[in-house]
């Protein structure tokens, strides 16, 4: 499958996302009907594409044994795992989002949201 949206700013910081309605499972949210990044509140109008990573990384892709760890690539494990979406926004704007599940520390175990990169429509080739 050819995508056909090409990177052209890489942002990777985190934000504040609001949801309309809260989300029913919050390690597994829908994507968000809004978010903030840096002064400005985006409007995420649709929604284009979504998917998972269950990719264990750093520390945590050591500390699993391997039969145990192609299931939790499969599955996922707790506090393991990002939801990504590439939304439009209010400004016409292509972004992708994610969502991390892996808490911060003990005192702060929700995940967290960040604004990955922005994109725009690759050029058709001839």
């Amino acid at each position: 499958m050819n995508d056909p949206w090409r990177p052209v700013r890489f942002i990777d910081a985190e934000i504040q996302a609001h949801h309309d309605r809260p989300p029913s499972l919050a390690k597994k949210p829908p994507p968000p009907d809004s978010f903030v990044w840096g002064e400005r509140t985006y409007r995420v109008l649709d929604v284009l594409s979504t998917w998972t990573s269950y990719e264990r990384r750093g520390r945590m892709a050591d500390n699993m044994a391997p039969a145990h760890l192609a299931t939790a690539a499969r599955r996922g494990s707790w506090g393991v795992g990002r939801f990504y979406f590439r939304v439009r926004t209010d400004g016409g704007s292509v972004y992708d989002l994610y969502y991390d599940r892996q808490p911060e520390a003990a005192g702060d175990r929700a995940g967290h949201w960040f604004l990955w990169r922005e994109l725009q429509a690759d050029e058709p080739r001839r």
